[in-house]
């Protein structure tokens, strides 16, 4: 699939990688305090934390991960964003963010400290420390494979190559370069797919070709959802809406630092609440331009030669080669050079975020709280620029432990159920449920990380998992990460109730700000329809909706 890339093509990525390391050198005189590094001093204006929020998800894992999974379960992938992201991040904008904001903390651990107490921050710093590495580790994996598959570069180069370009720009920016690097990368990555797909889709025949050529399973949203076989994706509606629509996605959106950050640094409450409900817009487009391909691609196996997928090292169908497979299939030179630009800023874009999220829970949480109290803010700006250091260099070596997987999508679905699912079920019991305590959400995370760890082991899908023994099997990754989300949030929610019920909670007065029902509710004061949080999670939801309902 090695393709001659000519002048062009290599000016273009040449000029992107220029243009991310100049942005980090025209911010750094702007970091002068660990706060500048960290958080960006709270300054970043609305439109950027709005396409920097959706941007953070739009890594190499989804843009690549998402066309695997269009080309391995059909259009049952689009709940991942109709049912799995516009609920919660309307959740998010309209219930979440004034907690988060209004508490002033720096982080979703530290939410956690002010909640509940430092043990239970400090375990969900170390999981989700754990997470953020993997989750960059996974970025820089795909985009080594695209280099590998596409320019013929060794893998090895690729990635050290790859993640330097990275280090360099977060080092010497910090998250405002991050933020102002993804803005730039989401407009890339549009421009350099969505082009994918309008070719693609002439070339099957249209709408009309995606019909007749796929089959019709894969071209529904809830047909066959009775049984978990009788619909590509191996799940059944309990599963899908119990796991995903609400497990996984609350945890993700609502508790995730990695999305979470992108709001907190707004410049005031109501442009952190209305962050996550812009990018909620053109969140549920996105199936259009990530999604689409893997479809396409389906239609254009049955119509002509060569477009048939390879098998990985274990003899496995590999999905995740679908949209470097269409990119060496479908672009010419010039336009290939914007292509595989767009798949290197997704890569940076999912990196950096994760990097990010990473080296401000390290600091803050970790180190801060446990290692050196009371250092100065110059302390802790250098603390952060080794922990990014770091960060890369552990980035780089999970990078190399995604390659048993045919789907990395599944393996992130996999990875969040063990962090995301039941850190969910103690924020929504920590917010609307005052009697919550310290000791109960953290033993109940404990159980619930515990729970998910012992579901893994005792059940099988797709030849991974029972690493105990084999009590079950799924007949995707994709159900057995779902239903272990579930069982986690589950364990995790009863645990925390029963302990909670049994030992002494925080008074009233220590909660204002922190539970919903102690917190004085805001009021819309420029009575501005499109300024108002709640009418544009309506807006977003009415949308999903009709969506929903169209592609039954």
């Amino acid at each position: 699939m090695n393709l001659q890339l000519n002048g062009i093509d290599y000016l273009i990525i040449a000029v992107y990688f220029l243009f991310v390391v100049g942005i980090g050198f025209l911010l750094k005189k702007r970091i002068k305090t660990g706060n500048d590094f960290l958080m960006s001093n709270r300054s970043i204006p609305l439109w950027i934390t709005s396409l920097a929020f959706i941007s953070a998800n739009l890594g190499a894992q989804e843009v690549l991960g998402m066309a695997a999974n269009g080309a391995k379960y059909g259009l049952y992938t689009a709940h991942f964003y109709w049912l799995g992201a516009a609920l919660a991040m309307i959740f998010l904008g309209v219930f979440m963010m004034p907690f988060y904001y209004g508490s002033k903390a720096r982080s979703v651990p530290e939410y956690l400290k002010l909640r509940f107490d430092e043990k239970t921050r400090t375990f969900n710093a170390l999981t989700f420390a754990v997470m953020t590495v993997f989750s960059s580790g996974v970025s820089l994996y795909a985009l080594a494979i695209l280099m590998q598959t596409i320019l013929g570069w060794d893998f090895s180069l690729s990635v050290w190559t790859a993640a330097g370009v990275v280090l360099i720009y977060t080092f010497l920016g910090g998250l405002t370069s991050a933020v102002y690097n993804e803005v730039l990368q989401f407009f890339l990555i549009v421009l350099g797919i969505a082009p994918l797909v309008f070719i693609g889709l002439d070339k099957a025949g249209g709408v009309e070709g995606i019909i007749q050529n796929v089959e019709n399973a894969k071209l529904h949203l809830w047909k066959g959802m009775d049984h978990a076989s009788h619909n590509p994706m191996g799940v059944d509606a309990f599963s899908l809406v119990f796991g995903l629509g609400f497990v996984l996605a609350f945890g993700y959106w609502c508790t995730d630092f990695l999305v979470v950050q992108r709001a907190m640094i707004s410049r005031n409450l109501n442009a952190a609440q209305r962050t996550p409900l812009i990018a909620a817009i053109p969140k549920i487009i996105m199936p259009a331009i990530v999604i689409l391909p893997g479809i396409v691609l389906l239609a254009l196996q049955n119509q002509f030669p060569g477009f048939e997928l390879p098998k990985n090292d274990a003899g496995e169908v590999n999905y995740n080669m679908t949209l470097p497979l269409l990119l060496s299939k479908i672009y010419p030179n010039g336009i290939l050079g914007v292509g595989i630009t767009a798949l290197i800023a997704s890569f940076m874009s999912g990196m950096a975020g994760n990097v990010t999220a990473f080296n401000t829970v390290w600091t803050y949480d970790i180190y801060q709280s446990h290692i050196k109290r009371n250092a100065s803010e110059k302390h802790y700006l250098y603390v952060g620029k080794a922990t990014t250091v770091a960060g890369i260099l552990i980035s780089i070596a999970t990078a190399y432990l995604a390659k048993g997987f045919n789907s990395i999508m599944d393996l992130l679905q996999l990875v969040f159920s063990f962090v995301n699912a039941p850190l969910f079920a103690t924020f929504f019991l920590g917010m609307f449920w005052k009697r919550t305590t310290g000791h109960g959400a953290f033993w109940g995370l404990l159980a619930g990380t515990g729970a998910a760890a012992l579901m893994h082991g005792l059940t099988v899908a797709e030849g991974k998992g029972g690493w105990i023994t084999n009590i079950h099997e799924f007949y995707s990754g994709t159900s057995q990460a779902f239903n272990i989300a579930a069982v986690a949030f589950i364990v995790c929610f009863i645990a925390t109730v029963g302990i909670s019920l049994v030992t002494k909670p925080r008074p009233d007065d220590q909660l204002v700000g922190l539970v919903y029902s102690l917190t004085p509710k805001q009021k819309d004061k420029a009575k501005i329809w499109y300024k108002n949080p709640l009418w544009l999670g309506v807006i977003v939801l009415v949308a999903t909706l009709i969506l929903n309902i169209i592609f039954y």
